[in-house]
């Protein structure tokens, strides 16, 4: 849920004459509805976490050759060799769809969970040699199959069903009512490798888009057999095991016991290892690995869409947070930001960043806030030395204590310290920079620094202003704005909106962000409008500069911003339309007060009502 912040108003002298309001969040839990507030047009400056998604559909093209048909038609079927003409391949060869993935709060787009594979031809191959092929073979002759103590036959049953069930929903239900699930758990740990590939091959299938079968896994005690699969040295065993597990993980009754059940072994299995974070540091994946690590953040990614209890479980995992950015900086070193698994990584750190000042353990936050705040979370007001709060002799104590609170918390950071240090803004920004096609993960990283900027926390203020004066984050992301879609403009237009409440210097940002915004704004009723919360994000950049520059001012009017302001404020037709519109009427009567501009003003046509009125 998207959190509905709290509001004041602050009155700051203006340059031009007047007062203007300006508006800081204290963020605060949301039921659900957002408040009804006159400037309730405010909600939204953190970006909720990423949705479920799915996994991408594979097929997997399981050839036999003709040695292998005859020793099926003999009853053999031993162990795989290793490679070679007429080799048994097995899981081996496959073709992946590319999946059509979507990042943070799509909730109606999902995507194609990792299915399994299908066998190839199977009437004519696998089956068609051994006792007349799939049409002298049903349902209940593959469940029973699978308990004979013949390891063919258990191989025989698996594989129908992996067949079956491929995209027959009809069949897995079948297949559930028989009892297939607990036989298929049974034989994950088989001695027999081939049954281990083919019963976890057919649990792949008979769960993908059912949640029944996948509850039945759960609570056959899938999860534990699963996680010993995974420890076996066998790389087309460990793509089945990771894909199960990113299957179970879209539905969201499973997340907090995956979590629970799973992290701390994946972690150490998987994500440390291939990431790599252990041994030499440089990633080194051969093409069933990368599979292997796409599956696991994958998982990763839908598990840190869930629930606060586990988004903590995860920050605390040790060596899941290092993994991730290890990954994603060693990516970038490579010239590899497009690669999915860094997409699937960074949407977990966005996640994870989600309501981080809030969840983060209280010795962290303290350390970050300083001395600046009491136990509600407001500005002190404490004199320091004989100077007030706003004198220059105050603002330059402040500066010099987050130099040495940024200093220090910059060391060295470990775990969870990575969602909030320094650093990982720079990574951030060289992904806006350096990730050209792969617009979700450009999203997840704007998401990410919308997150870790938002509220009015000391820290997200630190590292906003680390991100516009050291980092030059501005260009990369307005760069962005020029070329994105809806769904993009939301985290970017919310990144912006957090880094103009914390600018030092408004002035400089009202030169290069207002004529960019103005554009995406609608004017008319034939143009191209962009959602609500985009608008409204637009217009409290805006407001947040005015309130302090009047270049800000200035530039609205001289970038056709007044016309277009008016038509927002004048439309009132939804309840979306409604919010921005009170938006823009605030915005305009801040405006209002630089009574240089008035001149302008009227030249344009509007008169003093049209910016009181509400």
């Amino acid at each position: 849920q998207l959190d509905a912040p709290g509001h004041r108003q602050l009155y700051k002298s203006q340059a031009g004459g007047g007062f203007g309001r300006s508006f800081a969040y204290e963020r605060q839990l949301s039921s659900g509805t957002a408040s009804k507030a006159a400037c309730d047009w405010l909600d939204g400056a953190e970006g909720p976490p990423n949705r479920t998604i799915r996994a991408p559909a594979m097929r997997t093209l399981q050839r036999f050759q003709s040695n292998n048909r005859s020793r099926l038609s003999t009853g053999s079927f031993g162990t795989v060799p290793a490679g070679g003409s007429g080799a048994f391949l097995g899981l081996g060869e496959h073709s992946s769809r590319a999946p059509s993935v979507r990042s943070l709060a799509e909730s109606s787009h999902h995507l194609a969970e990792p299915r399994a594979m299908e066998m190839y031809n199977g009437h004519s191959t696998l089956l068609g040699h051994h006792a007349g092929g799939f049409d002298d073979i049903d349902l209940p002759s593959a469940v029973k199959y699978l308990i004979a103590s013949d390891p063919n036959l258990q191989v025989l049953g698996a594989a129908y069903l992996q067949h079956k069930c491929y995209s027959d929903s009809s069949a897995k239900k079948q297949a559930r009512s028989l009892q297939a699930m607990p036989k298929l758990v049974k034989l994950f740990n088989s001695p027999n490798q081939e049954v281990q590939r083919h019963a976890t091959g057919a649990m792949r299938n008979l769960i993908y888009d059912n949640a029944e079968n996948k509850l039945a896994l759960v609570e056959e005690n899938g999860i534990y057999e699963l996680m010993r699969t995974l420890r076996e040295p066998d790389d087309e065993l460990r793509k089945n095991v990771t894909g199960i597990l990113w299957n179970l993980s879209s539905s969201d009754n499973l997340k907090d016991r995956l979590a629970r059940d799973t992290l701390e072994q994946l972690t150490d299995l998987v994500l440390v290892p291939l990431s790599g974070l252990g041994g030499s540091g440089v990633i080194q994946q051969n093409p069933s690995e990368a599979e292997i690590f796409y599956n696991s953040t994958g998982f990763l990614r839908n598990l840190s869409s869930a629930s606060q209890q586990t988004r903590q479980k995860m920050r605390e995992c040790h060596g899941l947070v290092d993994s991730m950015i290890h990954y994603v900086n060693s990516s970038l070193e490579v010239g590899k930001s497009e690669d999915k698994s860094v997409e699937n990584a960074v949407c977990v750190l966005r996640n994870l960043s989600y309501r981080l000042y809030d969840e983060m353990p209280p010795s962290s936050l303290q350390r970050l806030e300083g001395h600046r705040r009491n136990a509600g979370g407001t500005m002190t007001g404490e004199l320091v030395g004989c100077f007030s709060p706003q004198s220059k002799k105050a603002r330059e104590h402040y500066l010099n204590a987050d130099i040495v609170t940024f200093t220090e918390v910059s060391k060295d950071p470990k775990g969870m310290e990575w969602l909030w240090n320094p650093q990982i803004v720079g990574i951030y920004n060289r992904l806006l920079q350096r990730c050209e096609l792969n617009k979700h993960t450009t999203e997840a990283a704007s998401g990410a620094l919308q997150n870790i900027t938002a509220g009015d926390r000391r820290w997200a203020g630190v590292l906003s202003r680390l991100a516009l004066e050291q980092e030059r984050i501005l260009n990369p992301v307005l760069d962005r704005v020029r070329t994105a879609d809806h769904h993009q403009l939301r985290s970017l237009t919310g990144l912006i909106r957090n880094l103009s409440r914390h600018a030092r210097n408004k002035d400089e940002m009202s030169t290069k962000v207002v004529s960019h915004l103005i554009e995406k704004l609608p004017g008319s009723v034939g143009d191209k409008a962009p959602p609500a919360d985009v608008i409204v994000n637009i217009i409290a950049v805006l407001n947040n500069l005015v309130v302090e520059s009047p270049m800000a001012a200035r530039d609205i009017v001289y970038f056709d911003g007044l016309r277009k302001l008016f038509f927002i404020k004048k439309r009132r037709d939804s309840s979306d339309n409604e919010k921005s519109s009170r938006a823009a009427a605030s915005l305009l009567g801040n405006m209002w007060q630089y009574t240089k501009l008035h001149r302008d003003f009227k030249m344009k046509g509007y008169r003093k009502e049209d910016f009181l009125s509400l």
